[in-house]
């Protein structure tokens, strides 16, 4: 990640005007992107996760309140509420769980089964939870027709994320190791694109970003490293290692890519810019926390460790 996404970017950026006319496609390849991570996902996952309500619903709430609230008033206090800024720090903070979080969780001694069935859920939800996220916050400042937000979420996210469970299901899980030589390197070629897209659409607008940059840069990486925080945080009283460090993950990764999606889609292109941010961002700082929770645990498990003698 820390050489495919600034490449795209800079991919992005320096062919803008070629790239241009294939803008259009993003919303496609994206539900592609979505459909290859749906697939690795049966209904006994689905049904883990509801059997365990509670750690899901302190998740979403980390995830889509307390998080937005943090950025819709960081943004403010900077840009001021009706800058495209906040919006994009906001958006940030309502969209889907992170599909890359499930490799984090998997490196760092997560829950996998629980944050992929929590990804799926979440990305499934998302028609209900983005428009009803920039309705709070925005319906004043912002005027967006919730209706089509809602269909391209159905057609990008819901649908395929169905399409997906019900191959799993269908084929008893057989057909991800079927498809995945073939699905997962193509999955990883349309996230490029789609980054390397968004980016050519922003470009034109790269001039007037230059002074708003030395503000801007660091309150992205102020508010991506507080989501990680609040997920973390906010589960140190269940005293479940697992479910800890999972849930720190999924509050601190977010389905960028989306974000920009909806940023370019219905929004000024500015409101774009700190969800591209974030992309550059987030996974940096996901190895900062996966190094913080070795260490953690390494001095946990070390400090109740008993000696070995033979």
């Amino acid at each position: 990640m820390f050489a495919i996404v600034p490449a795209s970017l800079v991919l992005g950026f320096l062919f803008a005007p070629r790239l241009a006319p294939f803008i259009e496609t993003v919303p496609y390849l994206f539900a592609y992107v979505t459909l290859a991570m749906a697939i690795g996902c049966g209904l006994g996952q689905l049904r883990e996760v509801m059997r365990r309500p509670g750690i899901m619903a302190l998740t979403f709430a980390i995830a889509h309140v307390l998080s937005p609230l943090a950025a819709y008033g960081i943004g403010s206090l900077a840009f001021g509420a009706d800058s495209p800024y906040v919006v994009g720090l906001v958006l940030f903070t309502i969209i889907p769980l992170g599909v890359s979080s499930v490799l984090w969780v998997g490196l760092s001694g997560g829950g996998v089964p629980l944050i992929l069935a929590m990804v799926v859920l979440d990305s499934a939800l998302s028609p209900l939870v983005v428009p009803a996220g920039i309705h709070l916050f925005f319906d004043s400042a912002v005027k967006v027709e919730a209706g089509p937000i809602i269909l391209d979420l159905l057609v990008i996210i819901v649908l395929p994320t169905i399409i997906g469970v019900g191959l799993n299901q269908l084929t008893g899980g057989r057909i991800q190791g079927i498809v995945q030589p073939y699905s997962a390197p193509l999955s990883k070629l349309c996230f490029v694109a789609v980054v390397a897209l968004n980016a050519s659409a922003i470009a034109p607008y790269l001039e007037e970003l230059k002074q708003d940059m030395l503000v801007l840069v660091p309150l992205v990486v102020l508010l991506v490293g507080l989501c990680y925080a609040f997920g973390f945080a906010g589960t140190a009283r269940l005293g479940n290692r697992e479910q800890q460090v999972t849930v720190s993950y999924a509050t601190g990764m977010r389905n960028i890519s989306l974000g920009i999606v909806l940023a370019l889609g219905y929004f000024s292109p500015l409101a774009a810019v700190p969800v591209v941010l974030s992309i550059l961002i987030q996974q940096p700082i996901a190895t900062v926390h996966h190094y913080v929770l070795q260490k953690l645990n390494k001095n946990k498990t070390g400090d109740s460790a008993v000696p070995h003698v033979r």
